[in-house]
């Protein structure tokens, strides 16, 4: 198999046409979930749950087996991971250390974003956090490659590859166009997304977390270009679940030079996602405003905002993680847990036994998250 030859950007191979009706809706869906987001006071404690879970998702892609509740349950056990350099640790333990390192990469991308534009060294500099001390480390975290590589079953000839990504030779000049394109404007943003993500991920410039990038970029571009408020847009749902039209509508790029059919696909994820997104977030906030009546009446404490802000930030938690996250005295933060676990706003995950503290759930929020298709 040949190694792909990107097409330069912008291309004038789309078809605007035939993606009039989904560009639309797709724009619709978006601007509705942003003026949600626009109403939460503080979307990144509210929404935390929301993007832990598409780290979880956007890693399940590539073969990582770890649940939401696993990762939260971990945290709350070990608070921050150690730095996995044996190499026997628990494939499970592995896996919930690439999905922080994930949310890490994104958070520290957020923070990024505040002082300079999305560019290629800023991918490389959220490369290198999602590849620190995990599986893929000795891949030249945040350096572009310089040797070959092909997609392709284990032990499988490059002529029997999947897809060949560009020669390394190739590879500078096509993100340098890459980097150009995104900064240009378009004549939709959302259709310039579906192609920016594509074409990032066809020019594979990594040796490994070609995908989780390619992923993570889809609401950082978004807020880049001032299509969403806060960078909060989860779509890993969508591809997961399409994991095999994800897959071939990519290759049908490479193999068939079909971007159209790319496009469709994505507009649609972007539509579909957006709604699944606004009708969570309606949820969750419906809950908090819920907990704001009921912790005060329950509670009768003076720290009743800063127990619920904490649930929900994190709704797997130990006791001494509850006290030490909400700044609640140790006193009065056991007597609130006593109180929400006997009213059933939290239930007991796990009993305390020793030195080891309760592990408490609330699961009522996890029951949002985690349902398909709100």
């Amino acid at each position: 198999m040949e190694p792909y030859a990107p097409d330069q950007l912008p291309l004038d191979s789309i078809d605007w046409e035939i993606h009039v009706s989904r560009i639309s809706e797709a724009n619709f869906a978006l601007a509705r979930y942003d003026g949600i987001l626009q109403g939460i006071i503080n979307p990144v404690v509210l929404l935390s749950p929301l993007t832990i879970r598409e780290a979880v998702l956007s890693s399940r892609i590539e073969g990582t087996q770890a649940s939401l509740e696993d990762v939260l349950q971990y945290e709350a056990d070990v608070g921050e991971p150690p730095e996995l350099d044996d190499r026997k640790v628990p494939p499970v333990v592995g896996d919930i250390h690439e999905i922080i390192n994930y949310c890490k990469a994104t958070g520290a991308a957020v923070e990024m974003l505040k002082e300079r534009p999305l560019n290629i060294n800023m991918i490389r500099d959220i490369h290198r956090i999602l590849l620190t001390g995990v599986r893929g480390r000795d891949k030249a975290p945040g350096e572009i490659r310089r040797i070959q590589n092909y997609i392709a079953p284990p032990g499988t000839p490059i002529e029997q590859a999947t897809f060949v990504p560009p020669t390394p030779p190739m590879v500078m000049d096509a993100l340098s166009n890459w980097e150009q394109y995104l900064h240009n404007e378009e004549k939709d943003p959302i259709v310039q997304l579906a192609v920016l993500k594509a074409q990032f991920e066809l020019i594979h410039p990594f040796l490994d977390g070609n995908g989780r990038i390619g992923r993570m970029l889809v609401p950082l571009i978004l807020y880049n270009k001032r299509r969403i408020s806060s960078p909060m847009f989860y779509i890993s749902a969508y591809l997961e679940q399409n994991r095999d039209i994800y897959n071939e509508r990519l290759l049908a790029i490479s193999r068939d030079g079909d971007w159209n059919s790319w496009i469709s696909f994505f507009l649609q994820a972007v539509e579909e996602q957006a709604d699944e997104n606004s009708q969570k977030a309606k949820a969750i906030i419906g809950l908090y405003a819920n907990m704001k009546l009921l912790v005060p009446e329950i509670t009768r404490s003076q720290y009743s905002i800063q127990a619920i802000d904490t649930i929900f930030s994190r709704p797997i938690f130990s006791s001494n993680n509850f006290a030490r996250e909400s700044g609640i005295p140790k006193g009065s933060a056991a007597r609130i847990l006593r109180e929400l676990t006997e009213n059933e706003i939290l239930d007991v995950l796990r009993q305390g036994q020793g030195r080891r503290p309760n592990l408490y759930v609330f699961q009522k929020l996890i029951n949002i998250v985690e349902r398909e298709g709100v």
